[in-house]
């Protein structure tokens, strides 16, 4: 048994214990402690910043003035108010 293996079943064994030691669940089990333990391994490299140089900014950040506001909308009308001209 390698170390992943045996990691995964420790993991699954906890949840187990942890859920009231439910029959019939195991492979629901494994699978979650395999996926748990797929992203434990990945985190350090999911948290490297972006070192790319050549990386575009967020349109959306860059250009916040295009978006309409609450002012943008033209003439307000309180509902149920007679329109003055």
């Amino acid at each position: 048994m390698t170390d992943l293996e045996q990691r995964i079943r420790e993991r699954a064994h906890r949840m187990w214990l942890d859920e009231g030691q439910p029959e019939g669940k195991a492979e629901a089990h494994w699978e979650l402690a395999r996926l748990a333990i797929a992203f434990e391994d990945a985190k350090p490299q999911m948290q490297k910043p972006v070192t790319n140089e050549t990386t575009e900014p967020v349109e959306a950040l860059v250009n916040q003035g295009e978006f309409p506001t609450l002012t943008d909308q033209g003439e307000q009308h309180i509902p149920g108010e007679i329109a003055r001209e």
